[in-house]
């Protein structure tokens, strides 16, 4: 029989706050541009005009907040997370891009690339973006208080304000069951260190495309903020291409916002472009 240890429950009374403390506390809700175009306009805020609610575009996903990106495999999640970053360092701000399912210099290259389909000269920025490679360092990867440390002292050492993960499920990999714990430890780190951050999540094969459950299961959604769900579809019906108003054969990409804590949002599904320069766009919703 295992050892036991009564112990009496422990009031913890720094953890009771009154509203008007934690108000104190609380940041302003404002926007952050992500670089990804047509998506910034689909978060708002209600405030009070002239003694009348009205709602006010908010310009980007709200600041501080945790978003996840998930999807199956060839749905833009990297290239949302790589535009995001790249519109945070333009800005001058220094982003820390965690890399767990490819090496630093193959992301740098492809960050680059992103940033001169995005109309920037990457060399004017290129040092805001901080990467931490955890996937070759497998200390990283498979150890997060580790990972912990080595994002808290970068965050000091250079000033950072985003954080990036790509991906979070390669953080859990072989031991799902502990996926919520992981992302609760991720979600709680962002929130103390004030990171407006990104994490992306791989949806398997099986799951419904418009779905927010990723590998993991609904770990990722239920514990961060927000959650952006890309998905593509392949046109195999009359009816199919009638719905989408596509040919037989054609790939329809689509977007969805599935809830944000911090603010209001739209609810449509919209169409998903992908450039040819693999720049991704949100466009009208279907509809």
């Amino acid at each position: 029989m295992e050892n036991y240890t009564y112990h009496e429950p422990e009031v913890v009374k720094e953890a009771i706050f009154k509203g008007s403390e934690a108000l104190q506390k609380a940041p302003e809700i404002e926007g952050v541009p992500t670089g990804i175009e047509g998506l910034d306009d689909l978060f708002f805020t209600v405030k009070e005009v002239k003694g009348k609610l009205k709602q006010v575009p908010l310009g980007g996903i709200p600041k501080y907040s945790v978003f996840n990106i998930t999807g199956v495999s060839d749905t833009g999640k990297s290239l949302m997370a790589e535009q995001f970053a790249v519109e945070q360092a333009h800005k001058g701000k220094k982003v820390a891009f965690i890399t767990v399912e490819t090496p630093a210099n193959f992301v740098i290259a492809s960050i680059k690339y992103r940033a001169l389909a995005m109309g920037y000269n990457f060399d004017e920025f290129e040092d805001n973006i901080i990467l931490i490679d955890a996937a070759s360092n497998s200390k990283l990867r498979d150890n997060v208080p580790d990972l912990l440390a080595t994002l808290a002292y970068a965050i000091k050492e250079f000033k950072i304000d985003f954080t990036v993960i790509d991906s979070v499920t390669g953080l859990f990999e072989n031991k799902e069951m502990m996926a919520r714990s992981i992302v609760r430890r991720l979600y709680n780190f962002m929130k103390k260190w004030y990171q407006t951050a990104i994490f992306i999540s791989q949806k398997r094969s099986g799951h419904e495309e418009l779905s927010a459950e990723a590998a993991g299961g609904y770990a990722v959604g239920h514990i961060v903020d927000g959650t952006m769900v890309v998905a593509k579809e392949l046109i195999a019906s009359q009816y199919a291409a009638r719905m989408y108003k596509a040919r037989l054969g054609d790939i329809v990409r689509l977007f969805r916002i599935d809830g944000c804590r911090m603010s209001g949002h739209d609810t449509k599904t919209h169409y998903m472009e992908i450039t040819e320069t693999g720049i991704v766009k949100i466009l009208e919703p279907i509809g």
